[in-house]
Order: C-alpha cells, then sequence, then structure tokens
C-alpha cells in the first residue's frame, strides 16, 4: 500500500526541477559535508524521488561539482559587482580589499562543505580543478589591479599571496568565521601583500 505521510511532489518545469534539486544537494552537503551526504537524502529534501534526481545528475559527484560551480560563479558575479562599485580613481589597495571582502563575504555564507574555495575531504577531481582555477583567476585579478612589474618577483608575490589568504580564510572559516577576526584577518591580507610586492605601485 502506498505510504501516505510523503509530501506530495509538486510538478516544475525541466529548469526549475534541476535548480530545485542543486538547491537540495547545497543544503545536504553544507548539513552533512560531501562524504555523508547521499543522492537519497538529496532528493528527499527537493522533495524528489532518486530516479529523478539521477535523470538531471549522474551521481553525487556531479552534483557537488555543479553545487560548488555554482558558487564560484557567484563569487567571481559578486568580485566584479563589488569591483565595478569602486569610486572613480580608488587606488588598489581599495581594489583587493574589495576584493578579499567578497571572499571573506562567501565563506562566511557558506560554512560547511559548501564553501566555494576552501577544500574538504574526497572532493572529485573536477571540484579540486574548479577551486585551482578559482585560485588561479584571483591571481589574474588582483594583477590586473595592481598592474605590478614584470619581473618575476612579482609573479611569485602575487602566487604566493592568495596561497596566504587562501590559508587563513581556511582557518577563520573552520573557527566559524568570528566577526571579531574578520578585520584583523582582512589588514594581515593586505598587508601581506603590501611586503610582498615591496610597494602597492610595484
Amino acid at each position: 500500500m502506498p505510504r501516505q505521510d510523503r509530501a506530495p511532489r509538486v510538478r516544475l518545469d525541466p529548469a526549475e526541477r534541476r535548480a530545485a534539486i542543486l538547491v537540495a544537494a547545497r543544503h545536504t552537503f553544507l548539513a552533512s559535508g560531501y562524504p555523508r551526504a547521499t543522492v537519497a537524502a538529496i532528493a528527499e529534501t527537493a522533495g524528489a524521488s532518486e530516479a529523478l534526481v539521477y535523470r538531471y545528475f549522474p551521481g553525487k559527484a556531479e552534483l557537488y561539482t555543479a553545487v560548488v560551480r555554482a558558487a564560484l560563479d557567484d563569487l567571481a558575479a559578486d568580485r566584479s559587482r563589488a569591483l565595478a562599485a569602486l569610486p572613480p580613481g580608488s587606488s588598489a589597495r581599495d581594489a583587493v580589499r574589495a576584493a578579499v571582502l567578497v571572499l571573506l563575504d562567501h565563506l562566511e555564507r557558506r560554512t560547511g562543505a559548501g564553501v566555494p574555495l576552501v577544500d574538504t575531504a574526497g572532493e572529485p577531481p573536477a571540484v579540486v580543478a574548479l577551486r585551482r582555477d578559482a585560485w588561479a583567476e584571483l591571481v589574474e585579478v588582483v594583477r590586473e589591479q595592481l598592474r605590478p612589474g614584470e619581473g618575476s618577483r612579482h609573479d611569485w608575490a602575487l602566487r604566493g599571496w592568495v596561497g596566504f589568504v587562501e590559508a587563513v580564510g581556511a582557518r577563520w572559516q573552520a573557527a566559524g568565521c568570528p566577526p571579531d577576526e574578520r578585520w584583523p584577518l582582512l589588514d594581515a591580507a593586505l598587508g601581506a601583500l603590501e611586503g610582498a610586492l615591496g610597494d602597492w605601485a610595484a
């Protein structure tokens, strides 16, 4: 006899259903982490059957990849908007500060396995590659703002600085993103880049 305790499924068009599955997947990954999350749990959260989830995504790895890709796309879009909103004549330091603040906002909103840039155990190779590309994109964004010299020192400085931001961002996120540490972290990130370059006008 069919179960009577399940909520009736809402009929959605394919685009809406896919979006609903991704929202459910994000919530499930945030709550359980990638290793413990299951397609069954995602389906239940989405109000769909497992079979329906598999119609849209081949498996858990592909779902997680789609969730992280969407988060990274949001991060890039928010960063672009923040940089575009800076007043004319803003300094390179102001631009880097805005970019770091956007990153901290995203880390704070996505605590858990669904954060856009902080690695978690056992992730699919596609997600590892997405994160690596996102950090490389940040290098280029900062390079564009700074327009540093052509010497190898500046290239090493930018790449080393991104590694620093990744490390301190992960530590801050692991601590629960305490608000009183947000501004010291930001100051440290800006100071680290200035020290590595030798001068903001490098």
